[in-house]
């Protein structure tokens, strides 16, 4: 596969391309979708690691799905985390018919208010870009630079943030993901170590692009043991660790909602 884990025609930088701020390398986000009650229940223990790591992250809920009960919202917001909204019921009929679409989109709206969210994650990254304008967002983060393990396989190709606008009107700030998804590389690939990653991260940091990788705690076994569709706790650290040794003092760790801000001040249209 000649496109991934990288294409080599995602580097394209945006126009009057300045670099990132104070001569950082790359950006590093990292966001953490809950899929399943499972995944919800290890928020509070993932908050605590992401914490103990340095590492701000999103955390992107299915409100239909399980209960997000109100002391988790001010938890991930008192320790400097931000919540996204990850859907409605994680069912894969969202984008499936237009109708289905405008029934769901107000309540989503709902729950981006409430949750004081910025941004929306479409679950299984089936999208419409277009439809996505009808949520009161900042940013959406449902695609890819380049993922052929996707069940809608056309990516972005970019590993910058791109303007998505719609009959010349200001839209929002589309973020790819730019790493494998830990379910395709540790589940769906069975890959027993963290290579690809560094791969990837090497060839964005020289590059310049964004490094943006989805963690699903429901896949993360937090006993560091190998199980079905479960993979050590510790292949997550150790990339953590691997970004802060090598690379520091040469990544942003941002929040997607201040990229967006950021992208929209340097390189949105301004009129």
């Amino acid at each position: 596969m000649d496109i991934w884990p990288i294409d080599k025609a995602a580097d394209k930088k945006p126009d009057n391309w300045k670099g990132w701020p104070d001569g950082k390398k790359f950006v590093l986000i990292i966001s953490h979708d809950i899929e399943s009650i499972k995944g919800y229940s290890m928020v509070r223990r993932l908050v605590d690691i992401d914490n103990n790591l340095g590492i701000r992250a999103t955390f992107n809920f299915v409100p239909k799905k399980y209960k997000v009960e109100k002391d988790v919202i001010n938890l991930l917001k008192e320790n400097g985390h931000e919540i996204g909204v990850h859907g409605l019921y994680h069912d894969g009929k969202l984008f499936s018919s237009l109708k289905i679409f405008n029934e769901r989109y107000p309540k989503i709206n709902e729950y981006i208010k409430e949750w004081g969210s910025s941004g929306f994650y479409a679950p299984s990254t089936l999208r419409n870009l277009d439809w996505i304008h009808n949520l009161n967002i900042e940013y959406d983060s449902s695609t890819f630079d380049t993922d052929p393990f996707e069940p809608q396989p056309d990516g972005l190709k970019s590993v910058f943030p791109v303007m998505i606008t719609k009959d010349g009107v200001k839209g929002y700030v589309e973020i790819p993901y730019t790493l494998a998804q830990d379910f395709t590389l540790f589940i769906l690939l069975k890959e027993k170590n963290i290579d690809i990653w560094k791969q990837k991260v090497e060839w964005l940091a020289e590059n310049g692009g964004i490094v943006n990788v989805r963690i699903h705690p429901d896949y993360i076994n937090f006993e560091n043991k190998r199980k079905y569709n479960e993979y050590p706790l510790r292949n997550y650290i150790e990339f953590i660790e691997y970004i802060k040794d090598k690379f520091s003092g040469l990544y942003w760790n941002i929040l997607p909602k201040e990229l967006s801000y950021y992208w929209l001040q340097e390189y949105g249209d301004k009129k």
